[in-house]
Formats: C-alpha cells, sequence, structure tokens
C-alpha cells in the first residue's frame, strides 16, 4: 500500500493523548513536522478518497479520484512544494526518535510520488489503476460493517453517480497499454458488471426502500460497467501495443522505493542466486528422509539426485490437495490449526481480531491465489478477510489439477501461514494497533517489511515444527519461489526474460507446477519490483532477528522479541533495527 488514511475529527479522538503529550513535551521542530505531516495526509486522503475509505476514515466515501491531466499536474506541483519544505529540516534538527523516523519516510514516499507521476504516469498506459474507482469504491462500502446501512447507501449512489466521469478519464487517458494489463482488466471488469448486480444486495437489502429507490441508478452503473468493458475489447485491446516491462532506469529507481533501500539491482540479483543453491540444498536435505520413507527400494544412485530426490517427494504430497469446492473449507479449518499452534509454541502475541475466509471477489481476481485483506487502522469494524480465489472458469480439468497440486494441503498450511497466522493478518492488526502523533507509519507502510514478516513467519513456523517436514518441503519450496520471484521480477522488466525461460525457471528450479508458473508469468508482467519485495523483506527480517539474538544471548526471548518487532507499525527493517537498538 502506498497511498491511504485521515487525519480528521476520529483520528484527533485516537490519538489525542499522542498528540498532547508531543505538544507539551516536544520540540518545536516536533510540532513543525507533525503539522506539516498532518497536512500532506490531509491533502493525500482528499485527493485519493477510496484509499481513506480503506483506512477506516469515511469523510470522503461520496466521492471518487480525479484522473484528468489537469487534477495530476496540481498533485504533482502540491508534491514538489511539499517536499520543500521538508528540505527544511536539516540534520541538525530536533526531532523525536519516532519523528525522525517519520520524517525519513515521509521524504522517501514525496520523492515517490513524483516519480510516479512524472516518470511512471500508470493512468496513462495501465487500466488496472481506474479499477480502484470502478469496483473497489463500491467494495469499500459494502465489506465491512463499519455504519448502518442508512448512513452507507447514500454514499454507495454518490459514487455510482461519479463512476462515468471516471470511465470518461480513463477512456481520454488510456493510450497504448500492454495487452495483458488491458486483458486483466477486462476479466475484472466482468467481475464488476457482477458484483454492482449482485455484490450490493446483502447491504441493499437491509433497507429496501432505500434498494428500491437505488435501483435504476444500480442497473445503469452496471450497463456503463458493460460499456467500458466493450470499450476495453474493441477499443484499447486492438491498440495495446505498449511494453509491459518496465526498463533498467525506471526499475533501478522504482527498487529503491519499493524497498526503501539503497541495495542495488545487481546486488539483489547475486544475493537471490546464491540463495537459490543454498535453498535448494536445503530442501534435498529435508526430502532425503521423506523420499526414504514414500520410496524405500529406491537405489543409491537416485539417492545422490537432488533434482530427482525432491521432485519426487513433492509430487508424493502433491496428491493430497483440495479443489474450488474444497479450498475454503479447508482454508478456514488450517487458520484453526494454525493459530492453536501459535499460542501453544508461544510464539508471538495473538490479537483479539476478528479473521474471516471468504471467496476472493471476481473482479479482484487474476493476480495472486489469495491476499489478506486487512481493515484499515481508524475502521471501526477490525475484521480481516483472508480470501482465496478459485480456479478460472475457462481452465482445463488438467490446469485446474495442476494448479490444486502446487496449492496441495501442505501448501495450504504454508500459504495460510503467510497470509493470516502469523503473518500478514497478525502483523497489520499489531500495526493497526500503533499510535504516533503523525499517520505517516498508517499511511506509508512498508510492502517489504509486511511481505517480509508474512516470509519470516513461514519459516519460523516450519522451524517450531507445524506440520513436520512434509510442511518444512513446502515452506522451503515457497522459499524457492520468493527468490526466484525476485530473479523474475529484475529479468523481466530489465532483461527481456522469456515466457518460456520464466517457466524453465519456476518449473525447474523452483519445483512449482505448471499453472502456479503461468499465473505468476502473468502477474510479473502486471507489477514490478513489488515481487523482490518478499526476498529482501525476508533476508532483512532473519538478519534482524540473528543480530538479536547475538545481542542478547541466552536470555533472547522469541516470543518478546517479535512482539518488540512489531511495535512499531510497519515500516521499512532499517527503521525497526534502529528504534530496537541493532
Amino acid at each position: 500500500m502506498i497511498i491511504t488514511a485521515t487525519f480528521g475529527t476520529r483520528l484527533a479522538i485516537l490519538t489525542a493523548g499522542l498528540i498532547v503529550a508531543s505538544i507539551a513535551f516536544g520540540t518545536p521542530d516536533d510540532d513543525h513536522f507533525q503539522k506539516l505531516a498532518n497536512d500532506y495526509i490531509e491533502q493525500t486522503l482528499r485527493t485519493h478518497p477510496e484509499q481513506a475509505t480503506e483506512l477506516g476514515d469515511h469523510r470522503f466515501d461520496d466521492r471518487l479520484t480525479d484522473y484528468s491531466a489537469e487534477a495530476r499536474t496540481k498533485e504533482l506541483a502540491d508534491a514538489k512544494a511539499f517536499r520543500e519544505k521538508l528540505n527544511g529540516f536539516g540534520p541538525d534538527a530536533k526531532l523525536s526518535a519516532g519523528n525522525s523516523v517519520d520524517l525519513r519516510i515521509l521524504k522517501d514516499n514525496v520523492d515517490y510520488e513524483i516519480f510516479d507521476l512524472e516518470e511512471l504516469k500508470d493512468e496513462d498506459w495501465n487500466p488496472l489503476v481506474y479499477n480502484q474507482s470502478l469496483a473497489n469504491s463500491l467494495y469499500l462500502l459494502v465489506a465491512r460493517e463499519f455504519d448502518t446501512p442508512e448512513k452507507r447507501i447514500p454514499n454507495l449512489r454518490k459514487r455510482m453517480e461519479a463512476i462515468p466521469a471516471v470511465i470518461a478519464q480513463a477512456k481520454a487517458n488510456l493510450k497504448h497499454s500492454p495487452k495483458v494489463h488491458t486483458e486483466t482488466a477486462i476479466d475484472q471488469m466482468q467481475g464488476a458488471v457482477g458484483f454492482v448486480r449482485e455484490g450490493l444486495n446483502p447491504l441493499l437489502d437491509r433497507a429496501p426502500q432505500m434498494k428500491k429507490e437505488l435501483a435504476p441508478l444500480q442497473e445503469k452503473t452496471a450497463v456503463a460497467l458493460e460499456e467500458y468493458k466493450k470499450w476495453l475489447q474493441t477499443d484499447l485491446l486492438p491498440r495495446s501495443d505498449g511494453d509491459f516491462r518496465l526498463g533498467m532506469d525506471k526499475f533501478r529507481k522504482k527498487l529503491r522505493f519499493a524497498l526503501a533501500s539503497d541495495l542495488s539491482v545487481e546486488e539483489l540479483m547475486k544475493r537471490a542466486k546464491a540463495d537459490l543453491v543454498a535453498t535448494q540444498t536445503a530442501i534435498y536435505e529435508t526430502a532425503l528422509p521423506l523420499y526414504k520413507k514414500y520410496f524405500p527400494n529406491a537405489d543409491q544412485a537416485t539417492l545422490s539426485d537432488k533434482k530427482k530426490v525432491t521432485t519426487a517427494v513433492l509430487d508424493k504430497l502433491a496428491e493430497q490437495h483440495p479443489d474450488d469446492n474444497t479450498i475454503v473449507d479447508l482454508a478456514q479449518k488450517v487458520v484453526v490449526e494454525a493459530t492453536d499452534f501459535v499460542r501453544k509454541k508461544n510464539l508471538v502475541t495473538v490479537p483479539d481480531k476478528p479473521l474471516k475466509v471468504i471467496v476472493m471477489p471476481e473482479f479482484k481476481r487474476g493476480q495472486g491465489i489469495a491476499y489478506c485483506d486487512s481493515p484499515g487502522p481508524l475502521e471501526k469494524n477490525g475484521e480481516t478477510f483472508f480470501a482465496c480465489e478459485p480456479t478460472p472458469k475457462d481452465w482445463t480439468p488438467q490446469r485446474k489439477e495442476s494448479f490444486y497440486r502446487e496449492y496441495n494441503n501442505f501448501m495450504v498450511r504454508d500459504l495460510t501461514v503467510h497470509e493470516a497466522m502469523p503473518g500478514h493478518y497478525l502483523q497489520l492488526a499489531h500495526s493497526n494497533e500503533f499510535r504516533a502523533p503523525t499517520l505517516v507509519r498508517a499511511i506509508f507502510q512498508s510492502g517489504t517489511f509486511v511481505e517480509g514478516w508474512a516470509v519470516y513467519t513461514e519459516q519460523m513456523m516450519a522451524e517450531a515444527g507445524y506440520g513436520g517436514p512434509e510442511v518444512r518441503m513446502q515452506q522451503l519450496k515457497m522459499r524457492l519461489r520468493v527468490i526466484c520471484n525476485a530473479i523474475l521480477d529484475q529479468s523481466i522488466h530489465t532483461a527481456n526474460m522469456s515466457e518460456q525461460e520464466a517457466l524453465d525457471l519456476m518449473m525447474k528450479e523452483g519445483f512449482q507446477q505448471e499453472g502456479e508458473a503461468v499465473a505468476k508469468w502473468k502477474r510479473a508482467r502486471l507489477s514490478s519490483t513489488q515481487l523482490s519485495t518478499y526476498f529482501i523483506g525476508a533476508t532483512e527480517h532473519l538478519e534482524m532477528r540473528e543480530r538479536a539474538k547475538a545481542k542478547a544471548g541466552a536470555s533472547f526471548d522469541l516470543k518478546k522479541y517479535n512482539d518488540s518487532v512489531l511495535s512499531f507499525g510497519s515500516p521499512p527493517a532499517k527503521y525497526v533495527r534502529e528504534l530496537l537498538g541493532l
């Protein structure tokens, strides 16, 4: 997440104690920074109302983003003006430790905003950008019980009334999109049409008279989205000849922002390739006893063939797998199992926040098997959604089988650790409890920290014995996937990696099934730099834990350490190290 949050009356109530404390005991520089940061946040949320809603600030629930060229020009000018104000805080500025960290986080994110508006210019070529307003903006008003239907439905009406303007802006802005982005937008738009016609009803049914009054607009909006989908198919798709590859110059710049690090693309690739070899050895060493168990008559020559042993064991484990009809039930069962394990092993404090496993909404599909949708830090309803995606309806039975062999019963356990317990759900629940004089860390969360924590917990759970060696195999396989993702990310966007080269890397070096590899090839073309955050983030978390162990010696307490790491929100790991004195 790059933007989301608020600074209004509700926030003032939530953080009043911290703000008063900063005024009473902070320096003039602290007060000046806090005012600047809060002014910028207020401006940002007015500019991006859907993301304000996502964070739980509902003051702008009746609005949609203005994607016009004029609005973007103003946003760029405002960002540059604000950056100049931040430059006024020199090295001698007297700031608290927390504000010092938030100043640096804010500078990086303002710089990214300027880079995005000046160089990336997503609104000019990426149709997926507009889905935030065309579908997700409505979903955000329906999904969580943050207010009564009578309060939410009028804002739903106003957002639907604003959708034609967003469609007009999309048509005016989009020129030569990459084909894969347009095709994905078309698929998602079909889901958006269905959501407007059917997905709003759970909310509307609770206010029958308002539902009746809204019905004409509801159908008008669905028709508008259908017509937009047709435009994507007949107008944009034929001229979707844009390059999905970012190129080295932009990738290098974007990577620095994504990682909040000066780690070069060359060093990242060097680390990934070295870790690939080391992890292949580790998975073989885990597979060998299982191979002897499942294949007791294997000859000695086979036992020494690392890839053959690993592949055979993974194939054997893949025989136990869910399908489209059982994946959600399995995930629900595993969430309970993993939660009980974390508590029993005393690994980290488990939050008392609701977690619901759901089928992924159709308009959100096409970029990953699952995601964790946590409430914003200002949201009244703290329910988290662990969404699982069934396979596309047009997939062949063979491809579906391949997909679920990848996401077999043991892999679902590792995936649940990553997305839910004690991964994203737990970490973001802790993060939402963090309070500071500003909302900088609530809005500008570090993807590297967030994804790194989730991958780190996969290893932590496996080390603690969760699921035995079978789940350890999947954890190491997922680690190989994380490494391959970083190699893919860079190679596709800077070195013209072909589809076959990408599939070979994932299937031959990462032991992935064909269905997963094909899906990742698509995802890697739809995004850039994000796939690198998992590898670097996990590396940072593991290195930080080793530093803490070395410092504490025999007194090291894993739960105390994990709780401490999670106590600062979701900043880049380098700031967590600083705040922990590591």
